[in-house]
């Protein structure tokens, strides 16, 4: 595993990179999605992060205000939460770039097993201690492959079902292949491979 130090000097200066160069981008989105329907123009949600410790994760408001009290906390692509910008935002991937804020912070890294919430990691705990021995990110192997979850959710009636029983578990094989080969080049290999499929 390569040094800790080294992986957090290269999230802290990339992801300062990335939000100086995408700064415009960020400021249009903010403002489409303020003028185009009523709440704010970012959504935190509580995640599980290394070593169990929960933390705030940065996203840009892709449904309506106060979804997360109308509805299931698993989403699918026919969700009538999403608002119009939000679809948009949420197939570009945009809705996730806040999460640059996280890894300035200290949360997240920009490679690592994705963060989740606490419904569903405290179901399986023991497959998530390997898991969370790192530091979550903005990308990874799980999310690539399940890039298009959202679409594969619609087929299921019982989506929190569906999602804890089916679609989880192959996500935590996914992590757990990054957290035994990590390392700086397969790190740059993910986030070249993110930015191929985006």
């Amino acid at each position: 595993m390569y040094k800790k130090y080294f992986k957090r000097v290269f999230d802290v200066l990339a992801s300062f990179l990335g939000l100086l160069l995408l700064s415009p981008l960020l400021l249009v989105i903010a403002l489409w999605i303020k003028l185009s329907s009523r709440g704010p123009i970012f959504y935190m949600q509580k995640r599980v992060g290394k070593d169990f410790q929960e933390f705030n994760i940065y996203k840009f408001r892709s449904m309506v205000e106060g979804a997360d009290k109308i509805g299931p906390s698993v989403t699918s692509g026919d969700d009538v939460r999403i608002t119009k910008v939000g679809k948009f935002i949420r197939k570009s991937k945009i809705d996730e770039l806040p999460q640059l804020f996280n890894v300035l912070k200290g949360d997240m890294s920009l490679v690592g097993p994705r963060p989740e919430v606490m419904q569903f990691v405290a179901q399986k705990r023991d497959e998530y201690t390997k898991v969370l021995a790192v530091k979550p990110g903005i990308t990874d192997n799980a999310a690539i492959e399940f890039r298009d979850e959202e679409e594969i959710m619609n087929q299921y009636e019982d989506k929190e079902k569906a999602y804890l029983d089916i679609v989880l578990p192959q996500k935590i094989e996914l992590y757990y292949n990054y957290v035994d080969t990590i390392s700086f080049i397969n790190d740059i290999k993910l986030i070249l491979k993110t930015l191929k499929v985006l």
